[in-house]
């Protein structure tokens, strides 16, 4: 049985950030995603998505959402 979700998110600022997947399991996918771009992906429905993005003074900004919150309802 797969228990997988599927999951949308959309960079929406001006900044190239970095999303990574990871859950308890320690799965852990990592990818560049572009202003504007817009990431489909499957996930555990414990997993987490943190985005990476980077401030004019250089400091690293960590957003975290839950893949539940995210997930695409069919």
């Amino acid at each position: 049985m797969n228990n997988q979700i599927l999951c949308f998110y959309k960079n929406t600022t001006s900044k190239i950030q970095i999303a990574c997947i990871s859950n308890i399991a320690n799965w852990r996918f990592e990818q560049v995603v572009f202003p504007g771009e817009q990431l489909l992906f499957e996930a555990a429905p414990d997993a987490e998505l943190r985005i990476d993005t980077d401030t004019k003074t250089g400091a690293i900004v960590t957003n975290r959402i839950l893949c539940l919150d995210i997930q695409v309802l069919e």
